[in-house]
């Protein structure tokens, strides 16, 4: 964290507590005349104002959640003169398209996760603070976290989605998603502890259901979910259990709409569902799902017994916008102007999951590569306003493409005109995913296991943790 010394009187009230290092907002009577309300740091980093030679402070730049977005915006803000605020409820940043690999035992949570104060570590103008945001007061400018609170002079809000249960709160009980490592790790513990139930049931009915796995919506997660569950079965664990045959797994992939994989050209579905099912998933489409519990789910009047349901069929974002009063879309998403800030507070951005912004009368999809570069727009914002310049230039999202993998060795790849499938669109795959992972190594640790297991099937993070210790 950043040396700072307080330029007001650093006296909180009963109900409100300021953050270690943050003073009280000063009072306007009482300090020099200046638009920013940031700290100011100890010599030499003072910024000396070249109007009348005095010391004034850094503007305060708060990013709220560190995950594709927030973090790009304040790595592009390294060399700018601001004080950034990073916050985040959790400490580490998370590699959030591969945390199917650590649901089925292919990496550790480790691999794909990096602390956000060792990437922020030399970052000299960053500070980080591990708090839950519980809203935003725009009148006071302040990001508030229970008893304490911030102050802002610019904001950017890049706090993502959660899991979309269409009306039915009660099925996340049954059906948990996974956008968390803590989720990632507890249907890792829920799909090995299915396989050891059923290595001592002795009844032919249950050991069915213990072997049936279930995966509401064919998106890119639940897809590559399917893949990855069906080669954990029917590969690496074949050899593992002697009153058991692993390979009679069943995994029945549900989809509502009328194909998989409804962002990629229809010809790439087609090939990925055929090669789903050449592994063994039953796809289903246009079958919305209208009931489940925790014995299975109810499909076209059908009921499947299944001990595993895992949900990835649609989300929601974050309460960003009922902090800001702001206006959103069925799903809670920010609707945004063209330079990414929220109608009626220009110096307040919203990016990535939690926003929605238009391009060519679209909205654009919910993908990392949109907060990425929502990111980097607003820092290039916020620098040009603090040098007096106006970035008049609206963000202009250009797309990437869309990469998915189905396996080991088969991925599919839409790049603008280029569409591959198979081996050589898997490597591609690969490699724009090792380019991505934040840190040395876990890139090295990612390629090592990949490498790994595409030779021997193995799976080497097999474990099954609970969160007490059981008796013996």
């Amino acid at each position: 964290m950043s040396e700072v010394q307080d330029t007001t009187n650093n006296t909180a009230t009963d109900t409100e507590t300021v953050m270690p290092g943050r003073s009280k907002r000063p009072d306007p009577a009482s300090t020099p005349s200046t638009p920013l309300r940031g700290v100011r740091l100890n010599t030499p980093k003072d910024i000396e104002s070249a109007a009348n030679n005095r010391l004034t402070v850094l503007p305060c730049v708060v990013i709220v959640g560190a995950g594709f977005g927030g973090l790009r915006a304040a790595r592009a803000l390294r060399n700018a003169p601001v004080q950034i605020t990073m916050i985040d409820r959790q400490n580490h940043h998370l590699f959030q398209p591969l945390l199917y690999w650590v649901a089925t035992a292919g990496l550790s949570p480790a691999d794909i996760c990096s602390p956000i104060r060792g990437i922020l570590r030399n970052q000299k103008n960053a500070e980080v603070f591990m708090e839950e945001v519980a809203g935003v007061d725009v009148q006071e400018q302040r990001v508030l976290m229970g008893d304490c609170s911030v102050p802002y002079d610019y904001l950017v809000l890049a706090t993502g989605a959660h899991d979309n249960y269409f009306g039915h709160p009660e099925w996340e009980h049954y059906a948990p998603g996974l956008k968390s490592i803590v989720d990632a790790t507890s249907l890792r513990r829920k799909i090995l502890l299915a396989f050891e139930a059923a290595e001592i049931e002795t009844d032919p009915e249950k050991v069915k259901e213990l072997l049936t796995f279930v995966l509401v919506g064919a998106g890119p997660t639940g897809v590559e979910m399917a893949g990855a569950i069906a080669e954990l079965a029917h590969k690496a664990l074949a050899s593992d259990f002697r009153h058991i045959d692993t390979r009679m797994t069943r995994i029945i992939l549900i989809e509502a709409a009328p194909r998989i994989l409804a962002a990629f050209p229809e010809s790439l579905a087609r090939k990925t569902q055929k090669r789903l099912v050449t592994m063994g998933v039953e796809v289903r489409t246009g079958t919305p799902v209208t009931d489940l519990d925790e014995h299975g789910v109810v499909v076209d009047g059908e009921r499947i017994k299944a001990a595993t349901i895992i949900w990835g069929a649609g989300v929601s974002a974050s309460p960003a916008g009922k902090w800001l009063g702001a206006e959103v879309d069925r799903a809670g998403r920010v609707m945004v102007s063209s330079d990414l800030s929220v109608p009626g507070h220009p110096n307040v951005f919203v990016i990535g999951d939690t926003a929605v912004a238009m391009q060519n009368g679209k909205a654009l999809p919910g993908v990392a590569q949109v907060a990425i570069q929502g990111g980097r727009y607003v820092a290039a914002v916020i620098t040009d306003r603090i040098e007096g310049k106006e970035l008049n230039k609206p963000f202009h999202y250009r797309d990437k493409g869309n990469l998915a993998t189905v396996g080991r060795s088969y991925a599919i790849v839409d790049i603008g005109k280029i569409r591959l499938t198979g081996f050589f669109a898997w490597l591609l795959w690969l490699a724009v995913h090792i380019y991505f992972l934040v840190g040395f190594r876990n890139r090295l640790v990612a390629i090592f296991q990949w490498a790994w297991e595409y030779w021997t099937y193995s799976r080497g993070a097999r474990l099954i943790t609970f969160e007490h210790e059981r008796e013996p």
